[in-house]
């Protein structure tokens, strides 16, 4: 299953929430009512992880934009199945420059950018990338969002995840790391355990030194308090995410939540500069 066809699966946010480390095993009814007690920020909130399908247009994401005070950023995927060479590249972001968003691309494999030209590269006002496609040898790959994904071994899986968000994180050229900190559904409840300070530390430090934003994810609700709070004393700058292809686009209660718990300020977070 490709990335396009998960997003219109419900099943696997479902066990996401019930999964989640913030939330817990009774959260979510807990979290529903803090947010109704909580204020609205002070600050007009941007989407940067945002799609657009044949069914759910730009103008649609617009639209809610002005019903939950919203500005976005569309993304698409640089990849085979999507915008395949620079005619594509280029007719993407012709298109979106005829709407008040940011125009941004998300690819999913490292080594993506070699396929087109600087030049448009350079027309594009950020870009975004999360590790959710795990090496494990032999060419395969844990597509870790799929709700199936099974992990035998946890110590070797985690070893592998890091190593590839590290080499994300070093090497691509990349403005906003995406889905940080989101496991497997098979191994969450160690959610914990598993994010060691150790590894933390790693993935802000390496963030920090190519001044790459962190995105708070609305649909995985990742990455958690501990985690925020520590890599904005490191200085780094965050994004909110609704990573949505319909009508859950701009509404970020998650996003908004951990923002008024961690205290985060306009001056936190990333915004792109618009090359157009």
């Amino acid at each position: 299953m490709n990335r396009r066809s998960f997003i219109k699966q419900t099943t696997i946010l479902s066990g996401t929430m019930l999964a989640s480390p913030i939330l817990g095993n009774n959260g979510l009814t807990e979290q529903l009512a803090d947010r109704r007690n909580n204020k609205e920020l002070s600050f007009k909130p941007l989407d940067l992880h945002v799609h657009t399908t044949d069914t759910f247009t730009i103008e649609d994401i617009l639209k809610l934009g002005e019903k939950w005070n919203v500005n976005f950023g569309i993304v698409e995927h640089p990849a085979p199945w999507a915008l395949k060479n620079d005619q594509e590249l280029e007719a993407y972001i012709k298109r979106l420059r005829n709407y008040p968003v940011y125009v941004g691309l998300q690819p999913t494999t490292p080594g993506w950018s070699k396929n087109y030209s600087k030049e448009l590269l350079n027309q594009v006002d950020y870009i975004l990338m999360d590790p959710q496609m795990v090496p494990h040898g032999n060419g395969d790959i844990w597509q870790i969002w799929q709700f199936d994904t099974y992990i035998a071994d946890t110590a070797d899986f985690m070893k592998r995840y890091m190593d590839y968000s590290l080499q994300i994180l070093n090497n691509e050229p990349i403005h906003i790391f995406a889905w940080p900190l989101f496991l497997p559904v098979c191994i969450s409840r160690d959610y914990y355990s598993l994010w060691t300070e150790e590894r933390m530390e790693q993935i802000i430090d390496a963030a920090r030194r190519r001044n790459i934003a962190i995105e708070i994810n609305d649909m995985s609700h990742t990455p958690h308090e501990t985690f925020i709070r520590k890599a904005k004393t490191a200085g780094l700058k965050f994004t909110f995410g609704s990573d949505s292809r319909n009508q859950n686009v701009g509404r970020l209660a998650f996003c908004r939540h951990i923002a008024q718990v961690c205290e985060l300020q306009p001056e936190d977070f990333f915004v792109p500069v618009k090359k157009g």
